[in-house]
């Protein structure tokens, strides 16, 4: 079922002073004429913003019926077809006067972020690439180092559902990892163990040695800097994958 336009502002602002202009206006014009559906809505918006523009109409009421066209489906792309085409015969100063208002109306009609644009807007560290040990993942992630001295320290960002394969950190002394939530909500898992849930703020200590995971909810972005402690002979062993089965046992 389409929109059914409703319109109040003839009672609004002369319903004492006018009434029967404001019963035209509202229940016969935007009433009866604008829900007739003979004409789609987004055809009827454009109509009438040529029919004031033809007419030199440039106050509230064009900006007014922009906007409702812009709310129906008519792109900014289209909306400068519309006036291009019609300052041709309608004259080129009413075009530039309609520009003017269209121009605010369109200003925040920018493109639609993605989610994992959403997600980086959220974020203080950056996402960065797809990460490079993707073979180690089931599902998308993403890798950025955050320092590279000292102690390395990565930003890791899981799209969600994704996690990494249970695996271990080796290290004949020191070694291991820490774990800082900084964005969204996920998992960590010890071997038999219970999962702990991460949200922003949640810090986790690996020692050397423990098999573990750690990835996203099902339901959200997830990201954490992963701090690799120093140890001698360090290195990572990367075993299963998290069976589906029992990640979806996660609440």
């Amino acid at each position: 079922m389409s929109e059914k336009i409703v319109q109040a502002a003839g009672r609004d602002a002369l319903g004492e002073f006018a009434p029967d202009f404001a019963h035209f206006n509202d229940d016969i014009l935007f009433g009866e004429n604008w829900n007739n559906t003979d004409i789609d809505l987004k055809t009827r918006c454009i109509i009438t913003v040529v029919a004031l523009m033809s007419q030199g109409v440039t106050d509230n009421s064009i900006r007014y019926h922009i906007t409702n066209a812009k709310a129906h489906g008519v792109s900014q792309r289209e909306m400068a077809a519309v006036i291009t085409h019609t300052a041709f015969y309608a004259g080129w100063p009413h075009a530039w006067a309609v520009f003017n208002i269209a121009k605010e109306v369109y200003a925040d009609d920018s493109p639609a972020l993605t989610d994992k644009e959403r997600f980086a807007k959220e974020l203080f560290f950056p996402i960065g690439e797809p990460n490079p040990f993707g073979e180690f993942f089931v599902g998308q992630s993403y890798l950025a180092p955050v320092s590279t001295e000292q102690i390395p320290v990565y930003n890791v960002t899981f799209e969600p559902a994704c996690r990494n394969n249970w695996h271990i950190h080796h290290a004949k002394s020191g070694g291991g990892q820490m774990l800082i939530c900084i964005g969204g909500r996920g998992y960590y898992q010890e071997w038999g163990r219970e999962a702990v849930m991460l949200t922003p703020g949640s810090v986790i200590n690996i020692p050397a040695g423990v098999k573990h995971w750690h990835g996203a909810a099902p339901d959200s972005w997830f990201s954490h800097l992963a701090a690799e402690i120093p140890g001698e002979d360090g290195k990572t062993e990367w075993c299963e994958a998290v069976s589906d089965e029992d990640y979806g046992k996660l609440k």
